[in-house]
């Protein structure tokens, strides 16, 4: 397959939102190297385009979100060093979980099938996680015999609990999608066949709020709970005065009204 088509990026100008679909779906969409690189120039370069792209949807194509890093690539049969081939998942032009923490847009997570150790990773550093019937969840590092350098040690106990990651993470069991919501790891669980429809739905009506504010909101959380809650709120208040240096009361004003506007349609 050409690296080209690794993935595919799908822009909707209408609702002003971008699907990204990992599209190796013979390999389940495990991350090879040329995988990886694909997905990062695709956030990066939707980075770019605030002004035409409010949210990103992405999801995997086939039956699997993602199987996780190609183990074949990771020295498993290369017989390359494997303490390198580890730290290259953190380097700069591969790392797909830090290009994704950078998108200034939101990014949900559409779980469509399984999404194990790396896609597991990937769906973590994500905002939000919708996740198909059929999607399931699991961490194998420990079953295959490595450590983790995406964050999931740090991630996911903020997400569930300590008890339950270690869980995860211990075991390698799987976790089924009802469960998944229940412990609120991904936001609902819908049918397969919705899954698309209802990510995008969403993305929509995030891509309806004023693009400055919803860089700065995305910042405010994911910065915010790097810190303890003092420093936390102090960051968002230093955020908050300097995004209200460059909006004007008019501007407000306009907002507000589209908002009311918009509140009695839903009525």
């Amino acid at each position: 397959m050409p690296e080209t088509d690794l993935v595919i990026i799908e822009r909707d100008a209408a609702r002003q939102i971008a699907t990204v679909t990992l599209n190796r779906p013979d390999k389940l969409n495990a991350f090879s190297i040329a995988l990886r690189s694909a997905t990062v120039d695709a956030f990066r370069t939707l980075a770019g385009e605030l002004d035409s792209v409010g949210c990103i949807v992405l999801t995997g194509a086939g039956r699997a979100f993602s199987a996780g890093v190609d183990l074949k690539e990771l020295g498993g049969e290369s017989g390359k060093d494997r303490g390198e081939a580890t730290r290259r998942l953190a380097a700069d032009d591969l790392d797909m979980v830090g290009a994704i923490r950078a998108c200034p847009q939101p990014v949900i997570a559409a779980v469509n099938g399984v999404a194990i150790t790396g896609g597991f990773e990937v769906v973590l550093a994500c905002d939000l996680a919708i996740a198909s019937s059929a999607a399931r969840f699991a961490d194998t590092h420990a079953r295959v015999g490595i450590l983790p350098t995406w964050g999931i040690t740090q991630r996911l106990p903020r997400l569930i609990g300590v008890s339950r990651a270690k869980e995860m993470s211990y075991s390698g069991r799987f976790l089924d999608a009802d469960t998944a919501e229940r412990w609120g790891l991904v936001n609902r669980v819908v049918a397969p066949e919705d899954l698309l429809a209802d990510a995008t739905s969403l993305a929509a009506d995030i891509a309806g709020a004023d693009r400055t504010a919803l860089a700065g909101m995305k910042r405010c959380y994911d910065e915010g709970l790097d810190m303890n809650f003092a420093d936390g709120r102090r960051h968002e208040i230093e955020l908050s005065a300097a995004h209200m240096r460059s909006v004007t009361p008019e501007a407000i004003a306009a907002k507000r009204a589209a908002v009311q506007e918009r509140g009695r349609a839903n009525q």
